[in-house]
């Protein structure tokens, strides 16, 4: 008669002082395996912000394991680097278990909860039937109040939609957003930073953590030469394409700020002048989400699947095209402002417009709010001693 082992124990939540562990799922054990060996090995170490903060973890819970996942840039060095990659038995792929993780916890801290399984479903088809569908509506509003084609306005998009009615709808739209992406971070921060949440960030660790987004710095790789792409060749277009996507989307964003303060503030309306503020900087932003997002397109058409999780490709295309549609539509809005064409111009760029707002939170642009809460507390831990005593830092 075969003796059968008992179950394990469960900690009784109800007992004061114990608490359930997390149980790692499928995606995270594989972590959790593959930062058990580099642990060992710390080939990698002087790689990026990863493995300097592995080495202050000897076993690696749910929280670590997420806060790991987002500080990874997938830039791909360590995969070529290692001498435990396929075809070893250990099959270790850094980029790759990580990024399953990272698209997992976007879900998983989403806010409302119930929302986090739209990242599974924000692909390329769903973005693009939400710009269709939204300017068609916006078509349809101005063929019924008979303002499809009203002739030349001089620009004057207030002609076509009222600036109340703007104001409301997008700004409505935006602070949802605004709200949804800050009560999700907010929720990432206390799970994977529970000591950090609510103390202090030692001094200068907002800068640095601030630098090392802004600059985008473990995307070069280590060494200066940049992430992987198509082989093991180093190239610096990925960290470059970013840089014209995000301070492109700042420029835009810094046009709409100063076109709100001439109109609320100064008393000046819309339209304004081809050289002024709000135009040139929306050009120049405009022209940046041009470019920034159609080399990010191309590099990941053409990147190796083993540098990443495959499934999320369509999240991560549909966001680039929305960038494109946006900075396309705008352009092009600018270009016929003074025309009969300019209110259909007016309805496309503002359902495009539309469709990334509300997808805002649950697609792609959430990566770099999550990955510079952990470039955070990545620069908070290491200003404190190694509780381990190993490694560099």
């Amino acid at each position: 008669m075969t003796a059968q082992l008992p179950e394990p124990r469960q900690p009784d939540a109800a007992q004061p002082g114990l608490a359930l562990i997390p149980v790692l799922n499928l995606e995270e054990q594989e972590v959790d395996r593959q930062m058990r060996i580099c642990n060992a090995c710390r080939y990698c170490e002087g790689f990026c912000a990863v493995f300097p903060a592995m080495t202050r973890r000897l076993e690696f819970g749910k929280a670590d394991i997420h806060y790991l996942a987002n500080l990874c840039h997938n830039c791909g060095a360590c995969l070529h680097a290692c001498q435990y990659a396929q075809p070893h038995e250990f099959a270790v792929n850094v980029p790759q278990a990580m990024a399953r993780v990272r698209g997992q916890t976007y879900a998983d801290y989403a806010w409302p909860p119930l929302f986090g399984r739209l990242y599974r479903h924000n692909g390329t088809f769903v973005a693009g039937a939400l710009v269709i569908a939204l300017s068609l509506f916006l078509l349809l509003t101005l063929y019924v109040n008979g303002t499809l084609l009203p002739g030349r306005l001089a620009g004057n998009f207030y002609a076509v939609f009222p600036h109340n009615t703007l104001a409301l709808m997008f700004g409505g739209v935006f602070a949802a957003a605004a709200v949804a992406l800050t009560v999700a971070i907010r929720r990432f921060w206390r799970s994977v930073s529970p000591a950090e949440a609510l103390a202090q960030p030692a001094k200068g660790a907002v800068f640095e953590a601030s630098s090392a987004a802004l600059t985008l710095k473990y995307l070069d790789g280590g060494h200066g030469q940049g992430c992987t792409d198509v082989d093991d060749r180093y190239t610096l277009w990925r960290r470059r394409f970013h840089h014209f996507t995000f301070y492109g989307f700042l420029l835009c964003f810094a046009a709409t700020v100063v076109a709100t303060g001439y109109h609320y503030l100064l008393g000046q309306q819309a339209p304004y002048p081809l050289l002024s503020a709000p135009v040139l900087l929306g050009t120049l932003g405009g022209v940046g989400l041009i470019i920034g997002p159609a080399g990010l397109l191309m590099l990941n058409l053409r990147r190796a699947p083993e540098q990443g999780d495959v499934a999320q490709r369509p999240m991560d295309r549909a966001f680039i095209l929305l960038l494109l549609l946006v900075s396309a539509t705008g352009l092009a809005l600018l270009g016929l402002r003074d025309t009969a064409a300019m209110a259909i111009a007016l309805a496309i760029h503002l359902g495009a417009v539309m469709a990334l707002f509300i997808t805002l939170p649950y697609g792609k642009f959430a990566h770099g709010l999550f990955r510079s809460a952990a470039l955070l507390k990545f620069a908070i831990e290491k200003r404190r001693p190694n509780p381990l005593g190993l490694g560099e830092e």
